[in-house]
């Protein structure tokens, strides 16, 4: 752990620490109480777990999944005492949460796996989506990056006036067109320019809609399409921007993403300001696809590259209780 800990500063754990404090407060003390005062690992003790997990928005299927494995290792330590079972919770919570495939996981800091590195950044409109994307440009340019910006969600006007806001607040450049233009154009002229400014990362927003999956899903084709004419194997990553504060509602939104198009990774918001910080985990064992930040607070620097060991250590800790 410790070059992970090297790149998960001090910092950054004082913001996660802070940014999951509801939730920790409440799935931790729901925790606590259910194994409160008992020696042995019971069927009540389990039943307690079982109830404090589901109400933490971590999910039945996810739940049960949990207990399980946690049923199985007291079958064959009879005399498991509590706070082992603390321990074992941990783990059992880390073992669901998907590791990025090796040549995708990378830090704002970490050289990029191709270059240019073009993120695609899909989400239904008011999770985030734009105020996720201003926020990774800054990291990545204050990391020494070059970013681009792609505004390809023309349908709606604020979407483009705030992602113009960004790039002028964080001073990387944007390709934009009219409203209304085609996404696709949009993010044709993205990736030519990518190519001939040789930007490190661009960061290309796109519509937010849902009411009919087929358009979405052609509309991301064509956008994927456009962009391979000039750079081959793009879009190097989808990510899919979900509002954490909304539970199991973030949960219902990764079902039609994931089948409208190829999520390759997530971005998890708003979870400063929700006790249902949970469902990070019901997201990450349910669709199998990494989690790859979260935004744990209103500043820039507040948006993380997710490590699952410190948000796990962040979820059991007892500082500040």
């Amino acid at each position: 752990m410790s070059f992970l800990k090297k790149l998960f500063g001090k910092k950054e754990k004082e913001s996660l620490d802070q940014g999951l404090q509801k939730t920790k407060e409440g799935f931790f003390s729901k925790i606590t109480k259910a194994i409160a005062g008992k020696s042995t690992v019971d069927e009540e003790v389990l039943d307690n777990l079982e109830e404090a997990l589901v109400s933490a928005d971590v999910g039945v299927e996810t739940t049960v999944r949990i207990i399980k494995k946690i049923e199985e290792r007291v079958a064959r330590d009879k005399y498991l005492s509590t706070s082992e079972l603390n321990k074992m919770l941990q783990e059992e919570i880390e073992n669901i949460l998907v590791d990025a495939p090796g040549s995708e996981s990378y830090t704002f800091d970490s050289p990029m796996p191709a270059k240019p590195y073009i993120v695609l950044v899909v989400g239904v409109n008011g999770v985030g989506k734009t105020t996720t994307i201003g926020k990774l440009a800054y990291n990545f340019k204050k990391a020494g990056k070059s970013v681009l910006l792609g505004a390809a969600d023309t349908f709606r006007a604020a979407a483009v006036d705030q992602l113009t806001i960004w790039s002028e607040r964080v001073d990387v450049p944007i390709v934009k067109q009219a409203m209304g233009s085609d996404p696709a154009a949009v993010a044709f002229d993205t990736a030519q320019s990518a190519v001939s400014r040789q930007s490190d990362v661009v960061l290309i927003d796109t519509a937010g809609r849902l009411h009919n999956k087929a358009h979405l899903m052609d509309e991301l084709n064509k956008i994927k399409r456009v962009i391979q004419k000039f750079i081959p194997e793009a879009p190097h990553e989808v990510l899919l921007v979900l509002d954490g504060s909304t539970g199991q509602n973030a949960l219902e939104q990764a079902k039609h993403f994931t089948a409208a198009t190829d999520v390759t990774a997530m971005a998890i918001t708003k979870l400063d300001g929700t006790a249902k910080g949970g469902v990070v985990l019901a997201i990450a064992d349910q669709f199998k696809i990494p989690v790859k930040f979260i935004g744990v607070g209103e500043k820039a620097e507040d948006l993380l590259v997710f490590d699952k060991h410190e948000f796990v250590d962040s979820l059991f800790s007892l500082k500040d209780q």
